[in-house]
């Protein structure tokens, strides 16, 4: 099923740099979208793409925009793993198309939040182009039990990883952030992976997190 084509920021000169953002379960780009016009750099062009509507078993199979079925939140609930490989390599489908149009992997941000950080630090692991980093909000990493041998050909092991979580998330609660960070640092080289969390922070972004992203974006996509 085909979604609408993505929200994008364009820059405000030529582009030489990107990043691709990944919204959570239930939600589209164009909230994204907004969130990353108001830190953008003039160089760099924001993709937030929309998640296919599809049925998710955790909300009793209503459809709904979502990267893959969710079927529940706890760190031993089973996962979809067709659906998140699947999902993988239509995000590893886009950054090809924005190789086409003269970005290189290199000069790409992948991130998301929630359900969508989930799925950009999945595909990062498993992409045999490197990037430029990832942003990983608010997530976990899926099929963790698959890591490290699901890396053993990512070009992304010694990429710079931002994972930001609120400390009063209900949904995804911090601990699975805390032990998302750990599992990363075992798979990835563990001084890339930089784990920030935000004091009465639900499962949500702030200010605060979004100027740590805004950061990591002036740092890791330079102009070039």
């Amino acid at each position: 099923m085909s979604a609408p084509l993505p929200a994008i920021v364009p820059a405000a000169r030529k582009a030489t740099a990107a990043v691709i953002f990944l919204h959570g379960l239930g939600d589209t780009g164009h909230g994204w979208a907004e969130a990353m016009a108001s830190i953008r750099s003039p160089h760099v062009k924001y993709i937030c793409p929309h998640a296919p509507i599809m049925p998710v078993s955790l909300n009793m199979n209503m459809a709904m925009p979502s990267w893959f079925d969710i079927i529940g939140l706890s760190p031993d609930a089973q996962e979809d793993a067709a659906g998140i490989k699947q999902a993988a390599e239509n995000i590893k489908a886009l950054i090809d198309q924005e190789e086409k149009n003269g970005i290189p992997s290199n000069r790409i941000i992948l991130g998301g939040f929630s359900q969508g950080g989930a799925l950009s630090l999945y595909t990062a692991l498993t992409m045999s182009q490197k990037l430029a980093g990832v942003v990983a909000l608010s997530c976990w990493l899926p099929l963790r039990t698959s890591f490290p041998q699901a890396a053993v050909n990512s070009a992304n092991k010694d990429v710079c990883v931002l994972q930001c979580h609120g400390e009063s998330d209900p949904l995804v609660p911090l601990m699975f952030g805390s032990l998302t960070s750990e599992k990363l640092k075992t798979v990835m080289n563990p001084v890339n992976v930089h784990f920030k969390t935000y004091p009465g922070l639900a499962h949500s972004s702030c200010n605060q997190e979004m100027s740590d992203i805004k950061q990591f974006i002036e740092k890791q996509l330079p102009p070039s």
